[in-house]
């Protein structure tokens, strides 16, 4: 790493938009000395391409962590909240202490570092899609471990989004106990 290199960690998240399952965030930093080929946004890329990706990220960054806010407190403080929540608790679990925090979005977590917030990060900052990549497989691995426990749901096909078949499992079987139920579409089932 070069003497004068700030030390950055890019941050990213997966599921604020899924009806169910925790949101998970990522924070990595890169080691300059090994850049990874092909880093974008996760949702641009193949599920095989992202773990292929994820594997060299693990192994050839300096730091990384993976954290999430649950079901439970996406549903008392708000998915932006529990996002920014998860972002904190990546950045705090890394074993080497970035200088600055750049999160993908509108908003930065709290974490007492210099932070700054740049649209669409997960597209143009390696280290944001390195998070992204992160964030991304550790949800989806998530997500299959929730389809056995659930499979009625189909988990393993949507991921917990708002998909037509989604929403016709939650009205012909009710809402599970890993449903946001702060979310309307979940919400209208409980009535």
């Amino acid at each position: 790493m070069s003497p004068n290199r700030i030390i950055i960690c890019g941050v990213d998240e997966a599921g604020r938009g899924p009806l169910a399952g925790p949101v998970y965030a990522a924070a990595v930093i890169l080691n300059e000395n090994f850049p990874i080929a092909g880093l974008a946004d996760s949702k641009k890329l193949s599920e095989k391409r992202r773990d292929q990706l994820a594997i060299e990220i693990k192994k050839h960054a300096l730091a990384w962590a993976i954290a999430e806010a649950s079901v439970e407190e996406i549903d008392a403080i708000n998915i932006v909240q529990a996002s920014l929540l998860a972002m904190r608790r990546a950045v705090e679990a890394l074993a080497i202490q970035p200088q600055e925090v750049w999160v993908d979005g509108l908003y930065c977590p709290e974490t007492g570092l210099p932070s700054r917030a740049i649209v669409q990060g997960d597209s143009s900052v390696a280290a944001i899609s390195a998070a992204s990549i992160l964030a991304k497989t550790a949800r989806d691995a998530a997500m299959l471990v929730l389809h056995q426990n659930y499979p009625k749901y189909g988990f393993d096909r949507h991921k917990g989004y708002p998909t037509a078949a989604h929403i016709e499992a939650l009205k012909l079987h009710g809402v599970s106990a890993v449903h946001r139920k702060s979310f309307r579409p979940v919400r209208a089932c409980l009535l």
